[in-house]
Formats: C-alpha cells, sequence, structure tokens
C-alpha cells in the first residue's frame, strides 16, 4: 500500500523511511522488494520501476497493486511523452513506458499518435487542454469591481 500511495505523491519517502526499519526489510524478500520498487518511484527512475516489478515474483495478494502500479506508471509515463515531447526516440520511448519497442509503437499508433519507422522516431499528439468553463458576465464584473477597489485602496 505505502507504494502505491508514493506513486500518487501523498506519502513523504522520509517518512516511509523513518517507519521501515533496515531489519524488517532484510527479514522480508517481499517487503524489500516493494521497498525497491518505492526508490524507483522516489527516483522517478520509469525504467526502474518496470524491471524492478518485473524482477520479483509477488504473493497473490500484491500481484494485483503491482500490475496496477505498473500499469498507473505506463499512463502516467504516456501522458508525461505527450505533454513534454514533440518526437521522442522509439527506443527511449519504450523503455519509459516499460514495453518492447513493436509493442511501444503499436500503443501509440492506437492513441493516434504517429510514428516514422526509418527514423524509429515516436512524435506524440498533444492532449486537448480542459475546457475552461465560462464565467458568467455578472460575476465577471463582480470580480473586475473588487479588483478595481482593491487597487484604489
Amino acid at each position: 500500500m505505502p507504494v502505491a500511495v508514493m506513486a500518487e505523491g501523498g506519502f513523504g519517502f522520509r517518512k516511509l523511511l523513518e517507519q521501515c526499519e533496515t531489519q524488517e526489510l532484510e527479514a522480508n524478500a517481499e517487503l524489500g522488494a516493494v521497498w525497491s520498487v518505492g526508490q524507483r518511484i522516489w527516483q522517478r527512475d520509469f525504467p526502474g520501476i518496470y524491471t524492478t516489478i518485473s524482477a520479483h515474483q509477488w504473493s497473490e495478494t500484491v500481484q494485483p497493486i503491482m500490475e496496477a502500479l505498473r500499469d498507473a506508471t505506463r499512463r502516467r509515463a504516456f501522458g508525461l511523452v505527450s505533454q513534454a515531447y514533440t518526437s521522442i526516440v522509439a527506443d527511449d520511448f519504450a523503455a519509459f513506458v516499460g514495453l518492447p519497442v513493436e509493442e511501444a509503437v503499436k500503443g501509440v499508433l492506437e492513441q493516434g499518435w504517429q510514428a516514422d519507422f526509418s527514423t524509429r522516431m515516436v512524435m506524440p499528439k498533444k492532449p486537448e487542454p480542459a475546457p475552461v468553463p465560462p464565467i458568467p458576465n455578472e460575476q465577471q464584473l463582480a470580480r473586475l469591481t473588487d479588483y478595481v477597489a482593491f487597487l484604489e485602496n
């Protein structure tokens, strides 16, 4: 559970470090593996997150959590790439989303992105900006009046 909370940014790594003692991590291999995944999340090492999750044989209880974490990380990586890049090398993109190159390129084509097979580049489609709800004229006028009154005083 702490890893999932850390992935959302709601839990401090330092606080988790204080709660987990080294002996506990060494005594329970799965807890140590969860700790390793948490470290990769904290470092924002996307390829490391995928390899660390895949490297361990998880128990039945933890397996669905790790799969959900991997999927959430992959969705986040897709979103970050679409916002930050105009083009990215397919190999780098595949490592960033934790998929083989062929699957990664197939995934981007399904999302409406472009891929150039000759240069091995992926061109993300920029996400649509969230629509800004219009402000009613009366509310806009009231806000402007408050602002002018503030400046005059």
